[in-house]
């Protein structure tokens, strides 16, 4: 069953992600259906576009889809577990990245995981990292970089967290292609997630 939630994703079909959830929700807990089943799907589709076999029109439909079997899932939630976030995270690529779709499977798989995600998009100068952050007291920050020349901006991001007197409170994560664990002990992040199920981990574990 859980095979047949993350084939539908993975098809970008709605209605095929609607079917498998609605068949899925009398056998399994809601929360083993959107982990195991829808986003395990969507890290599937991560991993084809990133070699090329799925294209980005598909990443977005099946993330769309992904989000619909998320939200026919509401209902059934535990009272409170919509309200009492696991964190709040900030998650967008550094200014100079146009490159958007690891981000935002990143910040699907954050939401459906129970975070309270605040995606800023590609492109985003160091400081609305941080004027988010203030804005919505987030617990971390996610910072992507694609491109091995706009590495720096997370390490700016870091800068000036600690400028504002916030890096202790704020955590950050870094990913993006040219980035490693290495790089990130080396800039002080508090963690590296090569892909999205291990961003999904690290927060957990961090923020937990």
């Amino acid at each position: 069953m859980l095979q047949e939630l993350a084939g539908a994703v993975i098809t970008c079909k709605k209605d095929a992600v609607l079917a498998a959830v609605e068949k899925a929700k009398g056998e399994l807990d809601p929360s083993e259906i959107i982990e195991n089943g829808l986003a395990a799907g969507m890290n599937e589709v991560g991993v084809l576009f990133e070699r090329g076999k799925l294209f980005l029109p598909h990443v977005m439909m099946a993330a769309d889809a992904m989000t619909a079997g998320v939200e026919a899932l509401k209902d059934l939630m535990p009272e409170g577990s919509a309200s009492s976030k696991m964190g709040v995270i900030v998650n967008g690529t550094v200014e100079g990245d146009v490159h958007d779709i690891g981000k935002s499977i990143v910040s699907t798989m954050l939401q459906s995981a129970g975070f309270e995600v605040y995606d800023i998009g590609r492109d985003v100068p160091i400081k609305n990292f941080v004027e988010k952050a203030k804005e919505v007291n987030a617990d971390m920050i996610g910072l992507s970089a694609l491109m091995t020349t706009t590495l720096a901006g997370q390490r700016e991001v870091i800068e000036l967290l600690k400028e504002e007197g916030l890096r202790e409170k704020v955590k950050v994560m870094i990913g993006g292609a040219p980035a490693t664990q290495a790089w990130a002990e080396k800039i002080g992040a508090d963690c590296y997630a090569e892909n999205a199920s291990e961003a999904v981990a690290k927060a957990k574990e961090i923020l937990a």
